[in-house]
């Protein structure tokens, strides 16, 4: 995959900002690598889906 290029922003209220920062706090990852991979996880499940 090529280098990043483009930004996606989204509101969250406090409730999942918290959620997302503490699970990549304790996987050690950043939010965007685990948003990213998130996202790709659903291009594989739509392509399974059809």
């Amino acid at each position: 995959m090529g280098k990043p290029t483009n930004f996606v922003t989204f509101r969250v209220n406090d409730l999942e900002k918290e959620i997302l920062r503490n699970y990549c706090e304790k996987l050690g990852r950043t939010q965007t690598d685990v948003l990213r991979e998130l996202i790709r996880n659903l291009q594989k499940e739509n392509i399974t889906l059809g």
